[in-house]
């Protein structure tokens, strides 16, 4: 159709532009007293066919929110529709490798195509043909305004394409999410019975030790004890109570601790929570006084109780001061 001085680009210079009408694109009808009637209505006929294309796309994403190439399926059929002599067009869409074409497609001379971006690459193409010669117009025998809407229809594939990808991509990521967080579940509840098992073992452990200590051990320490000079009997105390701290070990706690006591000093602790007085542990351990007093101020020392009234043995005795050390 004819359509001389019918659509033009009504953008102006940029110092004749108005606040807020600075538009990118912005397209009218002139109405002056040279535009015929009928020029006018033809035009308008071909917009409203436009924004019909451009709405129908619209619909077709919602239609198909989850399927892209359902959408491109009926995209080309849909497509010729818009165009200036539909009874004569068909349309072709390549994407990722796929094409879609319109019923009756057939390729020809007359071409208008436009290429399709997704994340600033082309990944396709989007074109009409007409299957006969047409009169000419601005590109060949489409309208500019053909070519801007081809350009529009193959930008909102590219944002439609990115979008269903997007949210298939987050829909796998859940999944596989879900998937995961069940597993880790799942291990949670094998760990959970590893521990108890584990748990359950060192009871067993515990008991076994106590009832060996309680059975054998102590029997045997209490006989020879009967035969002992009285002088010796102080080590057979020692080591029954040694055994007895094995399911409730004071050495143990006591090193890790304070690791900065010395082996020595733990044995020193060891026989002053026992009740044994300065002289007896000298006696023992074959040493002065004198060392054996530098080691309680050494362990004081290391204790935080140096310069206090606090009483070693009962410091050393109390069951809570493990606990308020730490």
């Amino acid at each position: 159709m004819g359509r001389e001085g019918l659509l033009a680009p009504d953008l102006g210079q940029k110092g004749d532009r108005e606040p807020g009408k600075d538009f990118a694109r912005l397209w009218r009808i002139p109405l002056n007293n040279e535009t015929e009637p009928s020029k006018v209505e033809v035009a308008l006929r071909e917009r409203i066919k436009e924004l019909n294309c451009l709405y129908g796309i619209a619909q077709l994403a919602e239609r198909h929110m989850d399927s892209l190439e359902d959408l491109l399926r009926d995209l080309v059929d849909f497509l010729p529709l818009s165009w200036q002599h539909p009874e004569i067009a068909c349309a072709r869409v390549v994407f990722g490798g796929t094409t879609y074409k319109s019923k009756g497609f057939k390729v020809s001379n007359w071409r208008q195509s436009s290429r399709i971006f997704m994340y600033g690459e082309a990944v396709g193409e989007v074109a009409l043909f007409y299957l006969e010669e047409c009169p000419p117009a601005d590109e060949g025998p489409f309208l500019s305004e053909e070519r801007a809407l081809l350009d529009a229809v193959a930008e909102r594939i590219g944002t439609i394409a990115a979008r269903i990808s997007a949210e298939q991509e987050l829909q796998s990521t859940n999944k596989q999410l879900t998937v995961e967080r069940k597993a880790l579940q799942e291990n949670n509840l094998a760990l959970r019975a590893v521990l108890a098992r584990i748990e359950e073992e060192k009871q067993e452990i515990y008991l076994n030790i106590q009832t060996n200590v309680d059975k054998i051990l102590m029997p045997v320490l209490h006989a020879l004890a009967v035969e002992l000079p009285e002088t010796q009997k102080k080590y057979v105390d020692i080591l029954k109570r040694n055994l007895e701290e094995i399911v409730s070990p004071f050495v143990g706690r006591l090193s890790k601790t304070f690791l900065a006591l010395t082996p020595t000093e733990i044995s020193i602790c060891n026989m002053i929570r026992s009740g044994l007085r300065t002289k007896d542990i000298a006696r023992i351990r074959r040493v002065s006084v004198a060392t054996v007093n530098r080691h309680r101020e050494h362990i004081r020392r290391k204790l935080g109780i140096i310069n206090s009234d606090v009483n070693l043995t009962t410091f050393l005795q109390a069951n809570h001061w493990q606990e308020d050390k730490k």
